[in-house]
C-alpha cells in the first residue's frame, strides 16, 4: 500500500468513527492487509476502539496489544512517536468507554507528551480536550475549566492547521464543553450563580461558531435554555426550546428531539400549565415506545404524568404512570444518578419511589371503598401483611443465595460446571439408548479442543451453537453432544448457558462497571439475544433475578 493510500484511508477511518463504525471497520481491515508494520499498527489500533464502541471488550483488548507488536518492529523515528501517540489515544478512548478513567487518563497524558516532543500540535490539542472531559466525568470540574480554556487558546494560536470548516468545529466543541462544565460545577454549588453566568456565556459562542453545524447549535440552544431554566427565565427558556424542536425533528436528532419536549413539559409542569405539560410529556413516551430513544427522560416523565393525574384527581391515569414508573425502575435497574436528582428531581430514590406507591394506593383505596365491604378491606390489608412478609422472606433467601455465589467466585468454584458423570467404562462412552461408542481417545480429542473454545470465550458470540461447536472442533453433533451429556449431565443448550451465566456473575462480583450496565446489555454481552431469555437463564442457575444479585452485591460491599 502507498503511502498515499494508506493517508486517504487512515482519513476515512477517524472521520468515519464516530458516525459510521461498519464502513470504519471496512477502511482499516483494508489499511491491515497491508504488509507495512505502520500500517497494520494503526488500523489494529482503530479497530480495539471500535470493537469497544460494539461492546466486545475481549477483543478490544486483545487486538489492542497485537498494535503494539507491530509498533515495536518498526525503527525509531519522529513518525513513529506519532503512532505510538495515536495509539495511546485509541486505547484511552477504549479505556474511557468501558468506564476506566483511570487508565484513560494515564494513556491521553502519556499521548500529550510524545506528541509535544514531536511537535505535533493537533494531536496536543486532542488529548488536552479528552484529559478535560475526564476530569468533568469524575466530578473536577475546576480543573476541567481550566484545562479548557487552555485549549481554546491553543486552538486560537494553531488554527491555522486547520480548514475553516473544522476549525469553527472545534471552536464549538471547546465553548460547548465549558458551558457544560460551568453548569455542572453549578448544580454541585449552586449558591454561587456566577457559574450560571459563565456557562451562558461560552453556551453564546457555541451557538455562534455552530451556526453550518445542526447537531452542535442545538445542543448549544438546548443547553442554553437549560441555563435559563436553573434562573428561573422561562419565557426565555422556552423560547430557545422551541427556536430548535422543529430543527431537531427535521433531521432526526432523536436524542436531543426527545430531550427537548421532556424539557418543555417539565416546564410547563412546574409553571402548572399540565395541559402543556402533559403534551410534551406523552410526546417523550411516544418516542421511546417507537425509537426506545432516552430511557431516563421517558422514566421521568411519566413521574411527571402520575403527579399531574394525581394532583387534578385523575386517580386512574396516576396509578398507570406510577406502574409504568415502578416497573421500568425496576425491569432496567435504574439508578438514581446525577442526570436524574441535578435537574429537576429534590428527592431521594426511596422518597421519589414512595411518592409513586403513594399515588397507586390512593387509587386502590378508593376504587375498593366505592365497590366493596370494610370486611374484604380489611382481608386485603392482611393479605398484604402476608406479602411483605413473604417479600422479606425472599429477600433473605436471596441475599443468602448472592453471598453462596461470592463465596463460589473465591473458591473458584464457578470454573466447574458440574459434577463429572461416571455412566461411561474404560472401553469408551455411549449415551443411554443409544448404538454409538465413541473411544476414549476420541473422547479426550473433543473435551480438549472444546476446552479451548471454552478458553477463548466463543460461548459469548450470539452464534456460538452446537452446530457452531462442532464445526470449529471438527466433529459431529451427535458426538459432541454425547460427550457433553456423559461428562457434564447436561444438554448442549443447558452447558452453554451455564458458561454464560458463570462469566456473567464472575463479571458482576469482580467489576464495578459492568454491574452499571442495563439488563439488556449484560445479556447481549454474554451471548444471550434479549435480556428476556437472560433473566431466565440467570435466574435458573442462580434462584434470583440480575437486579436482585446486583442489589446483593452492593449491600455485600
Amino acid at each position: 500500500m502507498s503511502n498515499k493510500e494508506y493517508l486517504i484511508l487512515q482519513d476515512k477511518v477517524r472521520t468515519l468513527t464516530n458516525s459510521n463504525i461498519d464502513s470504519a471497520f471496512f477502511y482499516a481491515n483494508k489499511i491491515e492487509n497491508s504488509s507495512d508494520n505502520f500500517h497494520k499498527a494503526f488500523a489494529i489500533g482503530a479497530k480495539s476502539y471500535l470493537f469497544q464502541i460494539k461492546g466486545d471488550s475481549i477483543t478490544s483488548k486483545q487486538i489492542y496489544r497485537e498494535a503494539f507488536i507491530h509498533l515495536n518492529k518498526i525503527p525509531k523515528s519522529k513518525e513513529k512517536i506519532k503512532l505510538n501517540a495515536y495509539l495511546l489515544n485509541y486505547g484511552g478512548l477504549a479505556d474511557w468507554k468501558r468506564g476506566s478513567f483511570s487508565k484513560a487518563l494515564d494513556k491521553y497524558q502519556q499521548g500529550e507528551e510524545l506528541s509535544e516532543s514531536v511537535g505535533d500540535q493537533i494531536q496536543v490539542f486532542k488529548f488536552k480536550s479528552n484529559i478535560a472531559l475526564i476530569k468533568a466525568d469524575v466530578g473536577n470540574y475546576k480543573s476541567a475549566i481550566s484545562t479548557a480554556k487552555q485549549i481554546n487558546k491553543i486552538l486560537d494560536k494553531i488554527g491555522y492547521l486547520f480548514s475553516k470548516e473544522q476549525f469553527s468545529i472545534n471552536k464549538s466543541n471547546v465553548n460547548l464543553n465549558l458551558g457544560k462544565f460551568y453548569e455542572d460545577y453549578y448544580k454541585k454549588n449552586n449558591k454561587r450563580t456566577e457559574l450560571l453566568d459563565s456557562a451562558q456565556f461560552f453556551y453564546n459562542k457555541a451557538v455562534i461558531y455552530s451556526e453550518e453545524i445542526s447537531y452542535n447549535k442545538i445542543r448549544a440552544i438546548m443547553n442554553l435554555a437549560n441555563v435559563y431554566y436553573l434562573k428561573n427565565n422561562f419565557i426565555e427558556a422556552e423560547k430557545n426550546y422551541q427556536s430548535v424542536l422543529i430543527i431537531a425533528k427535521e433531521n432526526n436528532f432523536e436524542n436531543e428531539y426527545s430531550k427537548i419536549i421532556y424539557n418543555l413539559g417539565n416546564l410547563y409542569y412546574f409553571n402548572k400549565d399540565y395541559r402543556k405539560a402533559l403534551l410534551f410529556l406523552k410526546r417523550v413516551d411516544s418516542v421511546y415506545y417507537s425509537k426506545k430513544t432516552n430511557p431516563i427522560e421517558f422514566l421521568k416523565s411519566n413521574y411527571y404524568q402520575a403527579k399531574i393525574y394525581s394532583s387534578i384527581n385523575n386517580l386512574e391515569e396516576a396509578a398507570k404512570h406510577s406502574e409504568i414508573y415502578l416497573s421500568n425502575y425496576e425491569k432496567n435497574g435504574f439508578k438514581f444518578n446525577k442526570e436524574i436528582t441535578e435537574v429537576n428531581f429534590k428527592l431521594s430514590e426511596g422518597g421519589v419511589k414512595n411518592e409513586m406507591y403513594k399515588i397507586q394506593k390512593g387509587y386502590r383505596y378508593k376504587s375498593i371503598f366505592n365497590r366493596v365491604t370494610i370486611s374484604f378491606f380489611l382481608i386485603l390489608v392482611f393479605l398484604l401483611v402476608l406479602l411483605v412478609f413473604s417479600n422479606i422472606k425472599k429477600k433473605r433467601i436471596a441475599e443468602q443465595k448472592v453471598a453462596e455465589l461470592i463465596e463460589k467466585y473465591k473458591s473458584n468454584e464457578l470454573n466447574d460446571l458440574a459434577v463429572i458423570s461416571e455412566n461411561y467404562s474404560s472401553k469408551g462412552i455411549a449415551l443411554k439408548n443409544s448404538v454409538v461408542t465413541i473411544s476414549l481417545e476420541k473422547e479426550k480429542e473433543i473435551l480438549d479442543k472444546l476446552k479451548i473454545l471454552e478458553n477463548k470465550f466463543h460461548y459469548l458470540k450470539p452464534d456460538f451453537t452446537q452446530q457452531y461447536a462442532a464445526r470449529k472442533i471438527k466433529t459431529n453433533t451427535s458426538y459432541l453432544s454425547i460427550i457433553v451429556n456423559n461428562h457434564y449431565d447436561k444438554t448442549f443448550s443447558e452447558y452453554l448457558n451455564e458458561l454464560r451465566i458463570n462469566y456473567v456473575i464472575k463479571e458482576m462480583i469482580s467489576n464495578s462497571t459492568y454491574r452499571k450496565y442495563s439488563t439488556q446489555a449484560i445479556a447481549e454481552s454474554a451471548g444471550f439475544k434479549n435480556a428476556v431469555s437472560f433473566t431466565k437463564s440467570f435466574n435458573k442457575r442462580t434462584g434470583v433475578t440480575p437486579v436482585q444479585f446486583i442489589k446483593g452485591l452492593e449491600k455485600n460491599n
